[in-house]
């Protein structure tokens, strides 16, 4: 009820942290699923990350462009089957440019050569821990889209993985970047609520797509 009452509206979270709820209509979600559950299928399929401790993330995730572990790129599946690692699509580039030009206004896109993916499914069980985005050699904002299933997503500083950090709901279409001061911010996932996704998209779970530029 509250949702129909009070529509949800374009937020900035912190200085350079946007997030714009259902930027995605329905049928560029559908559209997004499809294409993410190719991108997932082997060779350099979906897979668990581990840390150099040993520790298994819950979510799961695939790359496109270059492959990412902890803490590098390659352009192989080197934690993985080894595989080479799917091109990047322009359109997932295209899709960058504009998320930033909505967000954050058309200078913040300029010369932002998007060239990553990473692709996180989360099921009902899965987490992400606070962490910052710092394995790039840009400071091009981040991109992410949601599709599926609700999460709370935890925004924080810059310097620490404790407080002050700001709770946001996103949902499926939903939109968040983050660039200028805010690049670097800790964040992270602390909940998924299961069975929220539209039941029209198909999907138990959720997929966050986070876009990034190399500088590579």
């Amino acid at each position: 009820m509250d949702a129909e009452l009070f529509p949800r509206s374009r937020r900035e979270i912190a200085p350079g942290a946007v997030h714009i709820p259902d930027w995605l209509d329905a049928a560029r979600q559908r559209d997004l699923l499809t294409a993410c559950r190719e991108w997932a299928r082997p060779p350099a399929g979906l897979r668990t990350v581990r840390t150099p401790g040993g520790h298994a993330m819950t979510a799961r995730q695939v790359c496109l462009g270059l492959h990412w572990y902890p803490y590098g790129y390659a352009p192989t599946a080197v934690d993985g089957d080894g595989a080479p690692v799917k091109p990047f699509p322009d359109r997932l580039g295209a899709l960058g440019r504009d998320a930033v030009t909505r967000a954050l206004g058309a200078e913040a896109a300029a010369g932002a050569a998007y060239d990553i993916a990473l692709i996180n499914f989360y099921d009902a069980d899965a987490r992400m821990g606070m962490h910052r985005d710092s394995d790039e050699h840009s400071t091009a904002p981040v991109v992410s889209l949601s599709l599926g299933d609700t999460c709370v997503f935890r925004f924080g500083n810059t310097t620490t993985r404790a407080r002050p950090y700001t709770d946001v709901e996103l949902r499926s279409g939903d939109l968040f970047v983050f660039g200028g001061p805010a690049r670097l911010a800790y964040h992270g996932v602390p909940r998924v609520h299961p069975g929220t996704a539209p039941p029209e998209l198909g999907l138990d779970g959720r997929l966050n797509i986070t876009l990034r530029v190399s500088g590579r």
